[in-house]
């Protein structure tokens, strides 16, 4: 089976770029002034400008989660390189947190907070980005926990 190529990689990265700034960009100009929308019984669109992490957790830290940004990615660049090209599944799941930090990032530069508006009620507002995140993250962890011994060769 060929194994996907650095572009590849790149252009998971760029996809979860392109689909948060969109999705963030739609949530800015319309659902501000429409928000909450419900779409299902569990299920709304609700703007949340959020300047700290998931839970309301550390609101106002904007700088300090910038720089735990910047260090992560830091770090996925790092575990990238140690990957072995075979394990295809860890580098896409790579690339999707690298993808959803880049996201994050961009709108803690630029605004000031990070964009929400996925709400299922039941759980913290959250966006494209931060999906991509979980499930990069659960899937690079299942990945490698699965086989270790291949990842860091």
């Amino acid at each position: 089976m060929k194994t996907p190529s650095r572009c590849v990689d790149l252009g998971v990265v760029c996809t979860v770029i392109a689909l948060d700034r969109l999705t963030k960009l739609w949530a800015l100009k319309w659902l501000f002034f429409h928000s909450p929308l419900r779409v299902l019984p569990f299920f709304y669109l609700t703007y949340v400008e959020n300047t700290g992490a998931a839970f309301g957790l550390m609101q106002g830290a904007n700088a300090f989660f910038i720089g735990v940004s910047i260090t992560l990615l830091c770090g996925l660049l790092w575990l990238r390189r140690k990957i072995e090209p075979a394990l295809w599944g860890a580098r896409v799941a790579t690339a999707l947190v690298a993808g959803g930090a880049l996201g994050n990032l961009y709108d803690r530069l630029v605004h000031g907070h990070v964009i929400d508006f996925l709400d299922f009620r039941v759980w913290p507002v959250f966006n494209v980005a931060d999906s991509c995140i979980s499930i990069g993250a659960v899937l690079l962890a299942f990945l490698i926990g699965r086989d270790p011994e291949k990842a860091s060769s």
